[in-house]
């Protein structure tokens, strides 16, 4: 792998993960919110409940959506306006171990019983977000879509593993901050580098996607597609020095998508007549086959 472009074997990442889970589940909700819940509407291809209509979309539109594009505008110099946030691993909610994870139950009808073991008010922000995490997490799968909301580490790996097959190796990627000049994300226009390598494109090849969701620890929102999917490896640099080593995917087929999907609104299309393609935030990952090799793009 290029330099500063994340890439672990099972091992490191079990171990890099799990030195963070040694504390309970009542101490770990610190920073919880620091994951905005609106990043779910960027990421989300359900999105049941988020029935905006354009004009209303666009007067309050998140930061955290300035993150798609098309394959058009994945070229070397290309300038485009994004959204980059980080977050301080000191204070992101960590995954609990397995035994400690299974133990606490995660269901929307449970809400009212983890708002009490959690301490937050049935009003609060932190409230809202922990329940659209479940609404997200139970609502049914889009056609061809196999998902899983990992509560642990190992489950999240479990979760790859059944859909790569047992006997099936693959890497783990994320979009690396390499250089930092500001310690507030914004929008900033970010130029393209290098040429962008395709790493690998499905369905040829599966691909795993694990967002993260808003909870008082860690929970990722993992799944895979049966439709074309292109991954990318792309260098960029942010018009205040910032440099990121950042992972893109393309979403070929649209058409299943929900109408509301915050893609459609930037980038000014409809479900299915376009592809849709964006850039993961950092502690997103992507799980793709060991067998993937770079294609100038």
């Amino acid at each position: 792998m290029a330099s500063g472009f994340a890439s672990w074997n099972l091992l490191p990442l079990l171990l890099l993960v799990m030195c963070a889970c040694t504390c309970g589940a009542r101490d770990v909700h610190q920073g919880m919110y620091d994951h905005d819940h609106q990043e779910l509407h960027a990421n989300d291809v359900h999105d049941h409940d988020h029935h905006d209509p354009p004009s209303s979309f666009m007067n309050h539109m998140d930061p955290s959506s300035m993150v798609f594009f098309t394959l058009n505008d994945l070229k070397l110099g290309r300038t485009m306006p994004f959204y980059f946030r980080e977050r301080d691993p000191s204070i992101s909610p960590q995954f609990l171990p397995r035994e400690e994870a299974d133990s606490i139950p995660f269901s929307s009808k449970q809400l009212p019983n983890l708002l009490q073991l959690f301490s937050f008010q049935p009003e609060s922000s932190q409230a809202k977000a922990m329940e659209h995490t479940l609404n997200q997490c139970e609502s049914r799968p889009i056609k061809g879509e196999t998902k899983f909301c990992a509560t642990s580490l190992e489950s999240m790996l479990d979760f790859a593993h059944e859909v790569f097959g047992l006997d099936s190796a693959f890497k783990i990627l994320t979009t690396t901050h390499l250089r930092k000049y500001s310690r507030t994300s914004i929008i900033q226009n970010y130029t393209v580098l290098e040429a962008p390598k395709e790493i690998i494109s499905a369905p040829r090849y599966v691909v795993v996607a694990c967002h993260t969701m808003p909870y008082p620890y860690a929970i990722f929102y993992c799944h895979s597609l049966e439709s074309e999917n292109k991954v990318f490896k792309v260098s960029l640099a942010g018009q205040n020095g910032d440099r990121l080593s950042a992972v893109a995917i393309c979403h070929m087929d649209t058409s299943q998508w929900n109408r509301h999907h915050a893609s459609f609104h930037v980038l000014g299309i409809e479900p299915g007549s376009s592809h849709v393609c964006h850039f993961f935030p950092a502690e997103n990952l992507v799980f793709v086959p060991t067998v993937s090799t770079y294609l100038d793009y």
